[in-house]
């Protein structure tokens, strides 16, 4: 698949059970290195990024093998330390493969990590972190090498909340000598999963779900099965499908606690939600009604990776709707794909500000997904769009969602891959 065509105007009704975390399931691929022997992930999304991680493992040394959304990694033998640029070039989580093999081999080499060209996304928090913890951090013009004799416990005060940088000091403590404490740790439902992963495998954590982070070093993990919970993003983005093409959809398997900040928007602009543990209910059948304001910041706080679905809803707001970017300096750059539709989007780059005019309706037209959720973004917008809707360079939509053509194609949407 590398283009998508949407035809819009069907009303989405029926219902769908959500895929398991991507955001959760990256970490726990790289985490399953620190155990000498085998890990079972169930509800595993089949995703590029997944494939990619497996690609990793088993270049390191690894086995792994699918039973259908279940996964097996027999990490008993690793051959290398090295993470080549094959397949690090590709995706952002690849970098977290850094706290598990020198919490595991006290070495790695590992390229800069690639992934969507939604900012900068810059690794010093990862890099100051390990060499507080006794790591010896060389860098070169294509790769980072480090090195220790032991990882060694210690205090950690991350400048700012950074999800990444909070897992892959996690992983490079798990194993470590002493107790080390995160200070100013993301807290982000991925954090908490990494976490109840590795304490089922044996480590030692306390405060997960607080901004203050402790890891006692344990000697070895053991053998575990873990099930993936589901992926709050892929549900948000249905939800927001729903609000922009208008029907009655039921999501089975959302993690709607998760979810509160997007379901308080989506109530704001008149969609009715009701939420139990075992799925959400979303019904629309009206414009939707803008937003004053809407600024992204960590969880619990309104998604970064949420910002351009509800930018499209907003595109046909019966009013203006404003968004401040607060995490990824480019993540705007769909509002121009947005705007080929009929959309009225007027940036602010110096402000990280999105301005949008809603407008009537979108028009069917050519467009390109520019990254992973700018490109469900467009998918989201085309079902609302009167006519045809072509989504080129779409295969990087898979980076995240199973396919979201089937799934659309579920609760009714005329869509395709081709």
């Amino acid at each position: 698949m590398s283009n998508i065509e949407v035809v819009g105007g069907e009303r989405l009704k029926g219902e769908l059970k959500i895929q398991g975390s991507k955001n959760a399931s990256l970490p726990l691929l790289a985490a399953t290195i620190l155990n000498k022997g085998t890990t079972v992930l169930k509800n595993c999304p089949k995703i590029l990024d997944v494939f990619h991680m497996i690609k990793i493992l088993e270049e390191l040394g690894c086995t792994c093998e699918w039973e259908e959304n279940t996964l097996y990694v027999d990490s008993s033998y690793i051959d290398t330390t090295t993470v080549s640029w094959d397949f690090v070039s590709k995706m952002r989580s690849s970098i977290l493969f850094m706290g598990a093999l020198l919490g595991r081999s006290h070495e790695v080499t590992i390229a800069y990590p690639g992934g969507c060209l939604i900012g900068e996304r810059k690794i010093d928090f990862h890099l100051d972190a390990m060499k507080k913890m006794n790591v010896n951090v060389v860098l070169n013009d294509n790769e980072i090498k480090c090195q220790t004799c032991c990882i060694i416990g210690t205090d950690i005060i991350l400048p700012k909340s950074s999800v990444g940088a909070t897992q892959n000091i996690i992983l490079a403590a798990v194993l470590s000598k002493g107790t080390t404490r995160i200070f100013n740790a993301a807290k982000e439902p991925e954090v908490i999963e990494l976490c109840n992963f590795l304490m089922k495998a044996g480590a030692r954590i306390h405060g997960m779900d607080t901004p203050m982070i402790e890891v006692e070093g344990v000697s070895r993990l053991h053998d575990v099965e873990y099930t993936l919970s589901p992926d709050r993003i892929v549900a948000g983005t249905y939800m927001t499908a729903v609000a922009a093409a208008y029907g009655n959809v039921i999501l089975l398997d959302t993690p709607y606690r998760q979810l509160k900040s997007l379901i308080d928007v989506l109530r704001k602009t008149g969609c009715n939600i009701e939420a139990a543990d075992d799925y959400l209910k979303i019904s629309n059948d009206q414009r939707p009604r803008p937003i004053e304001q809407i600024r992204t910041q960590p969880y619990p706080d309104f998604p970064t990776d949420m910002q351009s679905q509800m930018m499209s809803v907003l595109s046909l707001a019966h009013g203006d709707s404003t968004i401040i970017e607060e995490i990824f300096e480019s993540r705007f750059q769909n509002a121009t794909e947005l705007n080929k539709m009929g959309a009225r989007i007027d940036i602010n780059e110096m402000e990280k500000k999105a301005v949008i005019h809603g407008v009537e309706k979108l028009n069917g037209a050519e467009v390109k997904a520019l990254d992973l959720r700018s490109g469900a973004a467009l998918v989201v917008a085309g079902l609302a769009a009167e006519g045809k809707t072509v989504i080129r360079s779409a295969e990087v939509i898979r980076r995240g969602y199973e396919n979201i053509g089937r799934d659309l194609s579920t609760l009714g949407a005329k869509i395709k891959n081709f």
